[in-house]
């Protein structure tokens, strides 16, 4: 019996990507809804009634929320291809220990970054350079967050590359220059399929929170 699997989303979500990252890296094929965050469906408010957010993965009618936890069980339900955490007991704490540091230091200073201006922009580029000195440390020479295997980590933080030429233009934040190693790392994860189809355009994101800035903020 065929698989029912959807996915509500949102096409610049840097946690939603995670998402479709997983799907595609198993061969999942999925039913992609996009979602309009400002006047959200009733199916999103039905599946996902305790946050209301995306993205929402809907496998047999079932919801499962937030993204780590999507890709999680994605790679338990599907376990024979492209495994996405470690075997290892202990590498795979390690694995969810950094993705656990990514989720509560980047998402209040990276919408700060595009949303906001002044001093409380300021203090986002503070925080969040301090993230990515750290997770640069952290990658040091290796290929990939694991090791040589593309793995959890990967997933969780790949997705806000999609975004480093907006927090460069409207935050006048140094990435690329001084994060290298961060960028080669982001290059090598593009190479995989899964990878290339899940990043939108970072000039398509650009151009949304620009179009957003001029509207809410009144900035050219």
């Amino acid at each position: 019996m065929a698989e029912e699997v959807i996915l509500l989303d949102y096409w610049a979500s840097m946690f939603g990507m995670r998402t479709r990252i997983a799907l595609y890296e198993k061969g999942v094929k999925y039913e992609y809804r996009e979602e309009d965050l400002s006047n959200k469906s009733p199916l999103l408010l039905e599946m996902n009634p305790i946050h209301k957010k995306i993205p929402v993965l809907i496998h047999k009618g079932k919801p499962i929320c937030e993204s780590i936890i999507q890709v999680q069980y994605i790679d338990e339900l599907w376990p024979d291809t492209n495994p996405i955490l470690p075997s290892d007991p202990y590498q795979r704490a390690q694995a969810r220990f950094w993705v656990d540091y990514i989720d509560k230091k980047t998402y209040g200073p990276c919408k700060a970054l595009w949303s906001e201006t002044g001093e409380k922009q300021e203090a986002a580029k503070m925080e969040f350079t301090e993230v990515l000195t750290t997770l640069d440390s952290e990658l040091g020479d290796k290929s990939f967050f694991g090791g040589n295997e593309f793995g959890l980590v990967d997933i969780a933080f790949i997705g806000f590359y999609s975004w480093f030429r907006t927090y460069e233009e409207v935050a006048n934040l140094s990435i690329v220059a001084k994060f290298s190693k961060l960028v080669s790392w982001a290059q090598r994860c593009l190479k995989r399929e899964s990878v290339a189809k899940a990043l939108p355009d970072s000039d398509k994101v650009l151009k949304s929170v620009s179009d957003h800035r001029k509207i809410v903020l009144g900035l050219d």
